[in-house]
């Protein structure tokens, strides 16, 4: 194990000299402080505006590219976010070979396409409904709604892989 592995605590042990007080405050990540970053994903949406959608952090900077964002709770094994999804956005077709994903939908109604191995699977979500995507599992969420979509993103890592198009997908042509 590396120097830096031993010294390194996990971000949920109190520091030492933190009181308890000013230690559970740094594991708050209160609405009234979080904005949506219609940026985190914005190379999707300059290809094409249906891919247009905001991440707002709770905890970790998810999938995204997002390399940090010191306005969450420090991640250590999963990632949590919202995500706002226009009427008509898609969130693309994409794939984590790494992680579980989860989505929450909390207000809307979402496509859900997934695929494995030439198999599909489609369904639609809706208020307060959940799915667990394994990895390996291409997934496409599509909003069928008439306003705004509103989920929980749940990724099952520290700090997940950025995730890939299909080889047919235009998004994976294009740099990020």
């Amino acid at each position: 194990m590396s120097e830096q592995a031993v010294s390194e605590k996990p971000s949920w042990e109190q520091p030492e000299g933190a009181s308890f007080n000013e230690w559970m405050e740094t594991r708050v990540a209160r609405y009234s402080t979080r904005k949506y970053d219609w940026d985190a994903l914005k190379f999707q949406a300059d290809f094409d505006p249906k891919y247009r959608r905001a991440q707002m952090r709770y905890i970790g900077t998810g999938a995204t590219g997002v390399a940090s964002d010191v306005n969450t709770v420090p991640s250590e094994h999963f990632t949590f976010s919202t995500m706002v999804i226009p009427a008509g956005g898609v969130g693309p077709s994409h794939i984590h070979y790494d992680v579980e994903e989860v989505f929450f939908v909390i207000r809307g109604k979402m496509k859900l396409i997934l695929e494995k191995d030439g198999q599909r699977y489609e369904t639609i979500l809706s208020d307060r409904d959940l799915v667990s995507v394994p990895p390996g599992v291409y997934r496409e969420e599509i909003n069928i709604g008439e306003e705004d979509a509103l989920m929980c993103v749940l990724l099952g890592a520290k700090k997940p892989q950025i995730p890939t198009y299909p080889p047919e997908h235009p998004l994976s042509k294009i740099k990020r």
